[in-house]
């Protein structure tokens, strides 16, 4: 509540207080003020000069300064600070789709309004030239992986057919050249004997049938097959017609190439004996210089086909090597970024949204001639939810929190309040003529008829106080002093270092919230204090106090 309180400014002028006695002896130097009364204001002028000048400036202010306060006690009330700002709404994404490849469009089967979700076809577009670049970046990794199996095949030694190895003719550290033997493999599981049978009689045999072989020396028989029968006649030593007969016999392991032996096939002798041949024999050699690295197998050891015999190694294998795996792999980059350009020509939704504006149809040639457009093909947002993103000042950003919930209007949405929440304050700060802003995000999940592009405004409430000692934000001057009169019970605690008017003293005190007109006061004051502040600076729409002046040596606040 306020009050009014007057001070006496100046002394009664001395002329309604003055004497009978006074009169009468003014009235006898009458004749002499006449007579001299232009010197005399001569002579006045000159001391009120002298005294303006020697008078200590600070004295004279105290004596002419004229300051109207408001007086008003401390009350206890709820305060609440609200920051409010303004921003415009956007939506939670926006993707504008575009072309990365050039080519006529064949499908957009989607319109505006239609709700996609991620990884829906938008568009496709002719890529018949993208399919033979594809194919040519097969052919090369193709290619190249041939390349590089030769490379370090070039390393080892294989034997070419599956059987015993006989005997390795290098052993670790040895230095071979191209073309030197270094091992033998053998198929010995088969043994063939190949006969003279006469003419005649042999026309009649056919592969597969049976034979009876019998081995020279012991005479011991043992099965075989024919394995072919030559087409064609020829003349023996004896001048007999005679055709020469392959028979196959199983080896048992006995039969060795120094074994002789004759046969019958269906009752009729050969014309003599022959030695057994192996089915399969092969005598590797080296293909390329360098030193025996390692022996892969053991001599008597059964392989098969493609078995790698030894390894060898040398700069120029090592360097081949490296050089077939850098093109395979420079090969299958080349297949992967002929892959990556086929797939976009076909355009997939980035995000699931409503298409809020189409731009290409089908039919339309998309890209340039450096495959790129920067005209977006479409638009998608998604509105799963809305944002507000606010600019706030940096005396201000330290009172705003994530998680603090928020108050929405909008021009736009006339008598309506939405409710969001701070998602984000950023650390990153934007200066402009010295002042820095923050960005400080807000979603809003229930929002209504809002649509992104309005704009909007949100108040936080940043600090509230219950049933708090208040006063008005003017009474609280430079330093957090606050002035009281002289008999309030907060007097006792003045601030000696402060100049307070006549009848007021300074106290000190410390604040907490406040709003837009007052302030929580935590300590320094009572509420049976009586505490005054400088008219001038009364907020606007303030009390109904009533100002007064006070005049006197006191001055104003600080």
């Amino acid at each position: 509540m306020f009050k009014k309180k007057k001070q006496q400014e100046d002394k009664d002028t001395q002329s309604a207080s003055m004497s009978p006695a006074s009169a009468g002896a003014a009235g006898k130097k009458g004749g002499f003020w006449k007579r001299n009364w232009k010197k005399i204001v001569a002579a006045g002028c000159v001391v009120v000069v002298a005294g303006a000048i020697l008078i200590p400036r600070n004295k004279a202010s105290k004596t002419a300064a004229s300051v109207s306060y408001i007086e008003t006690a401390p009350e206890m009330r709820s305060i609440t600070n609200v920051f409010s700002d303004s921003g415009t709404i956007t939506a939670a994404n926006t993707y504008e789709v575009k072309a990365l490849v050039r080519g006529k469009v064949l499908t957009s089967n989607f319109e505006e309004g239609d709700v996609v979700q991620a990884g829906d076809v938008l568009y496709t577009i002719d890529s018949s030239d993208a399919a033979n670049s594809v194919e040519r970046a097969q052919l090369s990794l193709n290619q190249a992986q041939r390349n590089y199996e030769d490379a370090v095949n070039a390393q080892y030694v294989r034997t070419d057919i599956g059987g015993t190895v006989v005997s390795i003719k290098a052993a670790p550290g040895d230095a071979v050249s191209a073309g030197q033997e270094v091992a033998v493999i053998r198929d010995d599981a088969t043994v063939l004997l190949t006969l003279n049978f006469p003419a005649a009689d042999a026309a009649g045999f056919s592969a597969g049938q049976s034979a009876q072989v019998t081995l020279d020396g012991t005479y011991e028989t043992v099965s075989g097959t024919v394995r072919s029968v030559s087409g064609s006649d020829t003349l023996s030593s004896g001048n007999l017609l005679v055709r020469s007969v392959v028979i196959a016999v199983p080896n048992n392991g006995s039969l060795t190439s120094a074994q002789a032996a004759t046969a019958s096939v269906n009752g009729v002798g050969a014309l003599g004996s022959a030695r057994f041949t192996y089915q399969k024999e092969q005598t590797l050699t080296a293909s390329a210089s360098g030193t025996v690295a390692a022996l892969c197998v053991q001599e008597n050891t059964t392989v098969g086909s493609g078995t790698a015999i030894l390894q060898l190694t040398s700069d120029s294998l090592t360097r081949q090597v490296e050089t077939a795996s850098d093109n395979l792999r420079s090969a299958e980059l080349s297949l992967e970024d002929a892959q990556n350009t086929m797939d976009n020509y076909t355009i997939t939704a980035p995000i699931s949204g409503t298409i809020i504006q189409k731009n290409i149809q089908a039919g339309e040639t998309v890209g340039s001639d450096s495959s790129t457009t920067t005209s977006p093909m479409c638009i998608i947002h998604d509105l799963s939810y809305l944002e507000l993103t606010l600019n706030v000042d940096e005396l201000q950003i330290l009172s705003i929190q994530e998680g603090q919930e928020v108050s929405i209007t909008a021009d736009a949405v006339q008598n309506k309040k939405f409710d969001g929440v701070v998602t984000n304050v950023s650390s990153a700060g934007t200066t402009t003529a010295g002042t820095t802003t923050y960005p400080v995000t807000i979603r809003i999940d229930n929002f209504g008829e809002l649509l992104p592009g309005m704009n909007a405004t949100a108040e936080i409430v940043v600090a509230s106080v219950e049933n708090a000692l208040s006063i008005p934000n003017a009474a609280v001057v430079r330093g957090n002093y606050v002035l009281v009169t002289a008999d309030s019970p907060s007097a006792a605690n003045a601030a000696e270092e402060m100049t307070a008017p006549d009848g007021y003293v300074y106290v000190k005190v410390e604040t907490g919230v406040s709003d837009n007109d007052y302030i929580q006061v935590t300590s320094g004051l009572q509420a049976e204090d009586t505490v005054a502040y400088d008219a001038s600076a009364m907020a606007a729409g303030g009390s109904d106090g009533m100002a007064i002046m006070v005049a006197g040596p006191g001055g104003g606040p600080v």
